[in-house]
């Protein structure tokens, strides 16, 4: 059985398509059946590619994101995902009010999937240096492991 997981932060640009792009390698390594996706909670960026310093900082770690365009996460999306995985508090709070009621997807942080890291954001790396991406390549790698885990455990 498929499990379709969604990643949503901001602007659909940086962290949430990096957090796609790690889960997705981690799932195909483990060998879990999923469909992966990710959205923002704003609009702006709207069919825009990833962050030219996140598509360069996948591309460093063997996997390639140029091909991903943002879009916005809609209420659709509480019934078509399994799991919606905000990427900091604010992102968490709005897909919470978003939320349709009766809506099936377990709603969630990334850094709950992790021992230790629960209520923990993902660094967002956009006002920061190129370094700033490395950093957050390495954390949605961690939480992409952690969630990972979770669904096998799940299954």
């Amino acid at each position: 059985m498929t499990v379709r997981v969604l990643f949503v932060c901001l602007g659909n640009i940086c962290r949430s398509p990096l957090a796609e792009a790690a889960f997705r390698a981690e799932a195909e390594r483990l060998g879990l059946d999923v469909e992966v996706d990710s959205a923002g909670t704003g609009d702006w960026h709207v069919g825009h590619p990833p962050d030219r310093r996140a598509r360069a900082v996948a591309a460093r770690n063997g996997v390639d994101i140029g091909h991903l365009r943002a879009r916005q996460v809609s209420s659709a999306d509480f019934d078509r995902f399994d799991y919606i995985v905000a990427l900091d508090e604010a992102n968490l709070a709005d897909l919470l009010r978003l939320r349709p009621r009766g809506a099936c997807a377990r709603v969630s942080l990334l850094f709950d999937h992790v021992p230790g890291r629960e209520g923990e954001a993902v660094a967002d790396p956009y006002y920061g240096e190129d370094s700033h991406f490395d950093r957050t390549w390495a954390e949605v790698t961690e939480g992409a492991r952690g969630l990972a885990r979770t669904i096998a455990g799940d299954g």
